[in-house]
């Protein structure tokens, strides 16, 4: 008997994102095989994001005022139904199409699958060159403390199944989510793989990274993943 295909439940995180949150929500729609249900947790925008964002076909979650990345993913991750649950970044940067990639590389014994950028494309602009050199240093160090072999651990473009996310205990309020995510998975023993994505660059408002304070912030929370005390 064959196996059904798993539900897909799409969770995008979103501020101040009224520009490009249609878009981004009917190519979801139109590239998710087995999609179930398509979430955009409104992080606090003042401007027209949510309303956008249902008139594409999102189930819109509002969290009253900006908490922060890591606060809406986990509100996301609390409302999902699906057996894998998908995420990208609002801003338009990463390509709808390039979802079924992933999917299909969450093969049987796949925890996660991370749409690598460093493994595919940036477009001119996509990212800045202090941007892109803390990534490398940061991939570097959880590379060495978790013994693995990853080219892009901030990536926030990836799958991952509910079952590998059981166990964890997330606290991330920032862009730290990612790796909150990923070495939590890595540390509970899950095989995590990577997939060449093309990122473009944001074309519509400005990104809420600082890069030196959420740099610091993420360097901590890596330490954090690998010395805490398992439960």
């Amino acid at each position: 008997m064959t196996k059904p295909d798993p539900s897909i439940s799409v969770v995008l995180a979103a501020f101040q994102e009224e520009s490009t949150i249609d878009a981004v929500v009917r190519g979801c729609r139109e590239h998710t095989p087995g999609l179930i249900e398509m979430l955009v947790i409104d992080d606090g925008s003042t401007d027209d994001t949510a309303t956008r964002a249902e008139r594409a076909g999102a189930t819109v979650i509002r969290m009253g005022k900006n908490q922060g990345k890591g606060a809406a993913i986990r509100r996301g991750l609390e409302r999902a139904r699906g057996d894998v649950l998908l995420f990208m970044d609002a801003d338009g940067q990463d390509d709808p199409a390039d979802i079924p990639l992933l999917l299909a590389a969450l093969e049987p014994g796949v925890a996660m699958v991370v749409g690598s950028r460093f493994l595919g494309h940036f477009e001119r602009g996509a990212i800045t060159p202090l941007n892109k050199a803390g990534n490398q240093l940061l991939t570097q160090i959880a590379n060495v403390l978790f013994s693995a072999n990853l080219t892009d651990t901030q990536a926030g473009f990836r799958c991952v199944r509910r079952s590998a996310l059981e166990s964890l205990r997330l606290s991330a309020k920032r862009y730290d989510i990612e790796v909150d995510l990923l070495l939590g998975v890595l540390r509970s023993g899950g095989r995590v793989v990577e997939v060449p994505v093309r990122r473009d660059a944001r074309r519509h408002g400005r990104s809420q990274l600082g890069s030196f304070r959420d740099g610091t912030r993420i360097l901590v929370r890596i330490f954090r993943q690998r010395f805490a005390p398992k439960r």
